[in-house]
């Protein structure tokens, strides 16, 4: 009688905790595929993961939509695009916003992701009530998502904005009117009129736009924004 292997001795949740710290998800498909156990143990895996990161990785909407559903404690999520691209759209994000651990994210980055739009962006962050920290520069967002993020996170500290030039003076209104613990905003290569920065320091005077010493126009005299 062939004699068990000392890995399948293991409990369930001792095999779990050693494949959590498998950062590959290559790695993870293949020892999934291993036998029923370890495929039980990837899933209890991805149920303890804090954080996940597709950046650099070749995703699609359905592969990254699956392991995030399955990542119960999931409060960090980066699908940023690289050179390799994370090809997102909007149904991935739509299958994203399903997921059980949406309202428990407290930083999600959608960096360059350019095959994203509103439609997507609202539909994910309608239900990440606990969002702080929101990365959506290098995207075609307009004001309809800055409006979503307005009304459904009210726990924003900080959003990156850069290069999403279909923003406008008003949809940073409504944002840091509503937002009201939001600390940082970062509006490098936007098409905003720099006048607009003065009316959200009135706003909220504590408020950080980056980048810092931008030049206002302020009675006929050139300022620099005191901003960090």
């Amino acid at each position: 009688m062939e004699e068990e292997a000392e890995i399948d001795r293991l409990p369930i949740d001792l095999l779990a905790h050693i494949l959590v710290m498998i950062t590959s998800f290559t790695d993870l498909a293949q020892a999934s595929g291993v036998c029923r156990k370890w495929k039980q143990g990837v899933k209890q895996a991805l149920a303890r993961r804090k954080t996940l990161s597709f950046a650099g990785c070749k995703m699609d909407d359905d592969s990254t939509a699956r392991l995030v559903r399955h990542a119960y404690s999931l409060k960090e999520l980066d699908i940023s695009r690289s050179r390799w691209g994370c090809q997102i759209t909007d149904n991935g994000l739509y299958k994203i916003s399903l997921a059980k651990c949406v309202g428990n994210l407290t930083s999600i980055s959608l960096w360059g992701m350019t095959g994203i739009t509103d439609k997507g962006v609202v539909q994910l962050i309608t239900g990440a009530n606990s969002l702080q920290h929101l990365n959506v520069g290098g995207t075609f967002i307009t004001d309809e998502s800055l409006s979503a993020v307005a009304d459904s996170c009210p726990r924003l500290k900080s959003i990156v904005l850069w290069s999403c030039r279909h923003v406008t003076e008003n949809g940073l209104f409504v944002l840091v009117s509503k937002c009201r613990k939001l600390e940082s905003i970062n509006v490098w290569g936007t098409r905003v009129p720099l006048d607009c920065f003065i009316g959200l320091l009135t706003i909220s005077p504590a408020l950080k736009i980056k980048p810092k010493g931008l030049p206002l126009n302020v009675g006929g005299a050139v300022a620099m924004l005191p901003v960090a």
